[in-house]
C-alpha cells in the first residue's frame, strides 16, 4: 500500500492528531476513553425492534 498517502486523520475523541501505535487515537487514554462510551452502551443505535427471546435471560417471575 505504499501508493496510500501517510496522511494523519484527528483523534476522534479530542481532535488531536492520531498516533501510529493508538491510531485512530492520539493516545491509549483516548482509546480507552472510547472503549468505556462502547461498553457503557453510548453508542448504540435506537430501533423499535424487540429483542429475540433467546438474546435475554429468562426473568425468575416467568413460568417456562
Amino acid at each position: 500500500m505504499e501508493h496510500m498517502s501517510k496522511k494523519r486523520g484527528k483523534c476522534p475523541i479530542c481532535g488531536k492528531a492520531t498516533v501510529e501505535a493508538h491510531r485512530p487515537f492520539c493516545s491509549g487514554r483516548c482509546a480507552d476513553v472510547d472503549l468505556g462510551r462502547w461498553l457503557g452502551g453510548t453508542y448504540r443505535i435506537p430501533t423499535d425492534e424487540r429483542p429475540d427471546d433467546g438474546d435475554w435471560p429468562a426473568s425468575e417471575d416467568e413460568d417456562s
